[in-house]
């Protein structure tokens, strides 16, 4: 499968391993292969349940483990960044045109900052990744040292993601901490990508919900 061929591709995993060293001078949480790998996992599943073939999945699960090498350039624009290197890398693999676009596609829009869901394989990245929310993302084991999205990130105690199809409906399962985190500071931070992830849900036909600590916020 390529997707084993990219996951072992020299030149990929140096990029993360690169971004993932810069983001940790930045103070952000873990973006190594176990976060590119998890999310390639969980976009190809998400396609899965609503019926996509092979095909879209090994696409997803490729723009997936690709989707944040563009951090060993730069955090701003690293969607950008990211299309632009996944484009030269996959030219030498037997790819069709349209299938690298869309995967460059998916890989460019997936930050909600500069980006959104523009097809399905996109649209499965983005909540796939908007969704890793764990509390192993956090680099450091220090309380005292954290920062907002260490809080942030730490305090999730539970992480569910479950698809409902007979409702055709994504919904993100939460507890939260709130000794640790507030949930005005949760939403503070993930506001924005929760609210991406609905507009993505919507590209697939489904509704996307988030419950946090048994209460309904989206």
């Amino acid at each position: 499968m390529l997707y084993e061929e990219i996951k072992n591709n020299e030149e990929v995993r140096a990029l993360i391993a690169k971004g993932n060293a810069n983001l940790d001078v930045l103070g952000y949480t873990d973006h190594s292969e176990a976060h590119t790998a998890l999310v390639a996992e969980n976009a190809a599943k998400i396609l899965a349940q609503f019926g996509y073939g092979e095909k879209e999945q090994e696409l997803v699960k490729i723009a997936g483990f690709m989707h944040d090498i563009g951090n060993a350039i730069n955090r701003k624009n690293h969607a950008e960044y990211g299309g632009i290197l996944a484009n030269e890398i996959l030219r030498n693999y037997d790819l069709s045109i349209e299938d690298r676009v869309t995967i460059v596609s998916a890989i460019s829009n997936h930050d909600e900052s500069t980006g959104r869901a523009v097809d399905p394989v996109s649209a499965a990245l983005i909540i796939a990744d908007k969704t890793d929310v764990r509390r192993n993302r956090v680099r450091t084991k220090e309380p005292a040292s954290f920062d907002i999205h260490d809080r942030v990130n730490y305090a999730v105690t539970g992480a569910n993601l479950k698809i409902d199809m007979e409702e055709r409906s994504i919904s993100l399962n939460l507890q939260i901490d709130e000794k640790i985190c507030t949930m005005y500071e949760y939403f503070d931070i993930f506001l924005g990508r929760m609210l991406m992830c609905r507009s993505a849900a919507d590209v697939l036909g489904a509704k996307f919900k988030l419950r946090a600590n048994g209460v309904k916020i989206l």
